[in-house]
This record gives structure tokens, sequence and C-alpha cells, in this order.
């Protein structure tokens, strides 16, 4: 596909945690920052990045181009999500419920960031375990990658519905 043929989408960019660090060395303490960063089109494409400079702009630009690379598609149901899922990543796990309309986002503010960038408008979560952003993010990213619509599942099968 040609790069003239496609529009740019409209992407939501979130800047979930930015997390300065330093390093030792001969002539004193270096410093760097980290950032963590979702990307979504708020209708059902989400990712998240991380990158590392020295500046913080340029942490979250690198952070923003790897997001980009690494979206993945979300299965919706309307303004929610279609079932029940866990999300686990290393010692994190995050527990996603759909919601009925009107309820909005009963999230903390990593979950929170990569449910709106989703385009996820009702959902209730809980996230155990872990409290590491970074963790939380790929938790969470893990299990919306989960989700399955009965249209999904019924192809998979080969059985109507």
């Amino acid at each position: 596909m040609a790069a003239s043929n496609r529009e740019p989408e409209e992407l939501l960019e979130k800047v979930v945690k930015i997390k300065p660090v330093s390093k030792a060395t001969k002539g004193g303490r270096k410093r760097s920052f980290i950032a963590l960063v979702v990307v979504g089109n708020k209708n059902g494409k989400v990712g998240y990045g991380y990158g590392k400079a020295n500046e913080v702009p340029i942490a979250i630009e690198k952070g923003l181009k790897e997001a980009r690379k690494s979206m993945i598609e979300v299965s919706l149901r309307g303004r929610t999500i279609p079932h029940t899922v866990t999300g686990r990543f290393g010692a994190a796990k995050v527990f996603l419920k759909p919601a009925s309309e009107g309820t909005g986002v009963i999230a903390g503010s990593s979950v929170r960031a990569v449910v709106e960038a989703a385009g996820i408008q009702d959902i209730l979560t809980k996230s155990r375990g872990s409290s590491n952003p970074i963790n939380i993010v790929k938790a969470v990213l893990q299990g919306l990658a989960s989700l399955r619509s009965k249209e999904e599942i019924s192809n998979l099968r080969g059985v109507r519905i």
C-alpha cells in the first residue's frame, strides 16, 4: 500500500509515567528520563511504548514511535468490552469487567490511559499485585488482546449462533 493512499488516522496520545533515572559514572551522576506512553485511535486500536533519553520530550517522542508500532486490535461491544477478562503480566493482575451504559471508566491512572485510548467508555477494573505502571499497562493490553466477540468465537468453532 502506497503512503499517498493512506491518510493519517487521529491518535490519542497519553503519557502514563515519566521517571527520572540516574547512572553513577566516574565524572558523577548521569541523569536520563524514561517515558511510558499509550497511543490509541479510540476505536479499538491501542498500543504502548517505552522511550529513554537524556531529555523528557525526546523520551516521549521515542515512546510514541514505539507505541505506534506495537498497536493491537481490541474487540469491543458498543461502549464496553464483550466479556470479563483478567490480564496478567509479571506480578500485575488486572481484572476487566464490562459495565452498563453510563457507568464510565472506573480504573486507576495506568489502566484508565489504556482503556480510554482503546475507546472503551464503560468498564469496571481492579488491579492487584504489582503497582508498577509498566507491568499494569502490559497486563491490561494482554487482557484486551485476549477478548473475543461472539462472531469471532462462532467463526473459530465453525458454529452458527
